[in-house]
């Protein structure tokens, strides 16, 4: 069951689709069942569809293996209200709680099962959400930007930046871009923030990415190691570009996806979120 909704963030109005557990249940009794949620953050300039419809597919593979699963639009972007990046990373990061806000009032949400996946840039925007928002538990990253000035400059150009400097703002593929969105790329750093998230983590990048580097994710994997809480495992799919395009690929990244997903939550269950 899937519904379509509109959250609130400020003035903008995110629009987003909730899924539903397909199952109905997770452990064999629906009174009071509470259920995971994962959350998806879309990329630069993307929407909740995702190319090739990859959040789509994802969301309905996760729901009927018993996640709930919520995916919007930032501002601007799809769907919603707003012109995209006029109030920078900052107002992402904002817009990612207020969707958080909304998934924790839902009466069958597990507070303690919250799972931010983001892609690219979202994967940048998840990780700065999570290091200020104890509400998520687990992190999926899939392809993140590392670098978020030089990764998105990368994408645009550096003429359309030195535009947006010297004109006030530069078109990019319709969307109007100004320096605070530049500059608010060049003020979060994500590998300085991740040491502040203290649950586990699964990071998912194409050794064919020609956008953001797959050494990102051997880098990533490197620092949340140095954690002192929390897993960290990854999986590189072979050939697999930036948005995970053609059906092998697609399918391995949601696949293994959900294959962690469900290792990580089987374990908990077993533990008891036991530590030693």
């Amino acid at each position: 069951m899937e519904h379509h909704i509109t959250i609130q963030s400020g003035e903008q109005e995110l629009a987003a689709t909730l899924h539903y557990p397909v199952s109905g249940n997770r452990n064999g009794n629906s009174i009071n069942e509470k259920y995971p949620i994962i959350i998806i953050a879309h990329g630069f300039v993307g929407s909740r569809i995702g190319v090739d419809r990859l959040f789509v597919l994802a969301a309905r593979e996760y729901a009927r293996n018993g996640y709930m699963v919520l995916r919007f639009d930032y501002g601007g972007c799809g769907e919603s209200t707003g012109d995209y990046g006029s109030g920078g990373l900052d107002a992402m990061i904002d817009q990612t709680r207020s969707v958080l806000d909304y998934a924790l009032d839902i009466d069958c949400v597990d507070p303690q099962k919250v799972i931010l996946l983001g892609h690219s840039l979202g994967g940048a925007v998840a990780i700065l959400t999570a290091a200020r928002d104890k509400r998520v538990k687990t992190l999926v990253l899939w392809a993140p930007v590392a670098y978020p000035f030089n990764d998105i400059v990368g994408i645009t150009g550096k003429k359309a930046y030195e535009e947006a400097v010297k004109h006030g703002s530069t078109d990019y593929l319709g969307y109007s871009l100004k320096p605070i969105f530049f500059e608010s790329l060049a003020k979060h750093q994500p590998f300085e923030q991740l040491r502040k998230f203290s649950g586990d983590v699964f990071l998912v990048h194409g050794t064919a990415d020609e956008v953001i580097p797959v050494d990102y994710c051997f880098l990533y994997q490197k620092l949340f190691w140095l954690r002192s809480q929390g897993q960290c495992d990854k999986e590189v799919i072979f050939q697999a570009d930036h948005t995970f395009s053609g059906g092998q690929a697609k399918e391995q990244v949601i696949h293994k996806t959900r294959d962690w997903l469900l290792q990580i939550d089987k374990r908990k269950n077993e533990w008891n979120d036991w530590e030693i």
